[in-house]
């Protein structure tokens, strides 16, 4: 068994302390001996940026909505900077109900969803705008429906960010500065095939190898939303930045299904409002965590380069190629749906 879960399974044994079933449910007894409402533990996985960063910051507004919003029925577990794996691990962990709530990439759902790969594609929202009223309409339900059947719930999107990229070789000015530079992408085939198409040299790698590969010059460069960037200390070992904005990347909410319908109604309504109230919380933060980073980054000692509105256009043109290579993986009324809604 891979030692994520190993991990995962043994936080989990030390926190059961009393009698305790797979619900997570906790049955507390008053002093003449009858029974009070039942508790919940809540068991999160957080992701494996560090304290600072924005999905940090929003888990730790989730854990105290819960928690307070159900006058302590619900108790939160809450691990974070990668204590319980990668998001592979985790999901797989939450199917067997030891984890009931994270925030994966949708690179990881993939495997349990083919449409999940449509939030991945390059240029798919060139705004917030548009991605928050995608995400929050009927082709963001459409993603989170298509995970029923494999044990998940989905809940609706944290924030990422927009992508760019960061290198240590020479300015990236142009379209044609990507040739031949060696880039560290997710294993995520629609970015490995975009990245081949505008000429750059992918390099799939699990992200907490990064910053050694980029340390010891094994790739050239990366691509990652500032606020990570600036979080992993990429900055160290990375002296050009170009801002491409390339991919806006959300981040699922999913629980464990079973969990999620043996809680009751009214902890169910919590545990709803909680969650769209950290969707908000994590867009505020995010917004000003990319101000922030960008600043830190130039402050840093970054060269910053902006890509013009014709290498931009260029890029994405050139990039267009991927959705009909894919296509029918995704699924055409997947792509179809959200491309009329993010043009719109």
């Amino acid at each position: 068994m891979k030692q994520g879960i190993l991990s995962i399974l043994m936080v989990s044994l030390l926190l059961v302390v009393v009698a305790c079933g797979n619900d997570g449910s906790t049955s507390t007894t008053g002093d003449d001996g009858g029974s009070e409402q039942e508790q919940y533990t809540i068991r999160i996985a957080g992701g494996a940026v560090g304290p600072e960063h924005s999905l940090t910051r929003t888990f730790h507004f989730l854990k105290e909505q819960l928690e307070e919003n159900s006058d302590g029925r619900f108790q939160v577990d809450l691990s974070v900077a990668g204590e319980l794996g990668e998001d592979r691990e985790i999901i797989e962990a939450m199917q067997m109900g030891e984890v009931h709530l994270a925030s994966p990439s949708p690179a990881a759902l993939g495997g349990f969803n083919k449409g999940v790969a449509i939030l991945d594609m390059p240029f798919l929202f060139t705004s917030r705008d548009i991605a928050y009223e995608v995400l929050d309409g009927e082709p963001g339900k459409m993603i989170l429906e298509g995970l029923d059947g494999a044990g998940l719930k989905g809940l609706g999107y944290f924030e990422n960010g927009f992508r760019n990229v960061t290198n240590d070789t020479k300015p990236i000015e142009s379209i044609e500065d990507f040739q031949g530079l060696s880039i560290r992408t997710m294993q995520n085939q629609t970015h490995i095939r975009a990245w081949e198409l505008l000429g750059a040299n992918p390099t799939p790698m699990a992200f907490g190898e990064l910053y050694t590969a980029l340390q010891q010059g094994t790739v050239d460069g990366q691509e990652n939303p500032f606020g990570l960037i600036v979080a992993n200390k990429f900055f160290e070992v990375q002296d050009y930045l170009t801002v491409t904005n390339h991919v806006y990347a959300p981040n699922v909410i999913i629980t464990n299904s079973a969990f999620y319908e043996e809680l009751p109604s009214d902890l169910q309504q919590v545990f709803d409002e909680a969650v769209s109230e950290a969707i908000e919380h994590n867009r505020e933060l995010a917004q000003q965590e990319e101000i922030d980073a960008r600043a830190e980054l130039e402050e840093q000692g970054m060269e910053v380069y902006e890509f013009s509105q014709e290498d931009l256009q260029q890029m994405q043109d050139i990039t267009l190629e991927v959705y009909d290579e894919f296509k029918d993986d995704i699924g055409e009324e997947v792509v179809d749906l959200f491309l009329e809604a993010s043009l719109e």
